[in-house]
């Protein structure tokens, strides 16, 4: 299998810790879907990253596709649930934190705009989401050891992807500040090799 995917991008990163996680071997290729000569719309009509081209060739694109294709490959180490209440409860998670980073890059592509096109409503609406997002994750998290059940999952890395990216690209946003439980949850997923080998980078 191969990966199309980039450093910087906790979409890409969630995919990639899965897939050491399952141990499952694959090629990892840079690319950028901003770059007119870019390798991604051919596999993604959406023209996104990351994108996983199968053995056969097929491609499979959104990171929530993705690792549930990736999670089910092989029986090492579950990442989601089989039973339904469960893993909805996963699931859950994973909107919940990729609705963050949505927001997050959304307020990042506004600030790339001239200063006379921005909308400073919209920013501060995506900003909302953002802090709400976060307060929602840490009153769920609470003291529990894990984000959903007894057992490190897929909610775990998207929430420790969603909090990596955000000190990364906003660092001036100091959610550690009033999110104590947040900030032991990503103190301890740090501590594992598939989260410190995919730190995000420019």
């Amino acid at each position: 299998m191969k990966l199309l995917g980039s450093i910087a991008s906790p979409f890409t990163r969630k995919v990639r810790i899965v897939l050491a996680e399952k141990k499952i071997e694959y090629e990892f290729e840079l690319d950028n879907p901003w770059e007119p000569d870019n390798k991604v719309l051919p596999l993604n009509p959406l023209n996104q990253l990351p994108v996983l081209v199968l053995d056969d060739g097929s491609t499979l694109f959104d990171s929530r596709v993705i690792v549930e294709f990736l999670d089910n490959v092989s029986p090492i180490s579950r990442l989601i649930p089989s039973t339904n209440r469960e893993r909805i409860e996963v699931k859950r998670w994973e909107a919940l934190a990729d609705g963050l980073l949505d927001a997050g890059v959304l307020v990042r592509r506004e600030f790339q705009r001239a200063d006379n096109e921005r909308s400073a409503a919209w920013i501060e609406r995506q900003l909302r989401k953002i802090h709400d997002s976060l307060a929602g994750m840490e009153r769920e998290l609470g003291v529990k050891p894990w984000c959903a059940g007894n057992n490190y999952t897929l909610a775990d890395i998207c929430v420790g992807c969603a909090l990596g990216w955000l000190g990364f690209r906003f660092p001036e946003i100091d959610w550690r500040a009033g999110h104590p439980n947040l900030a032991r949850e990503l103190d301890k997923l740090s501590e594992r090799a598939s989260f410190a080998d995919t730190v995000p980078q420019a």
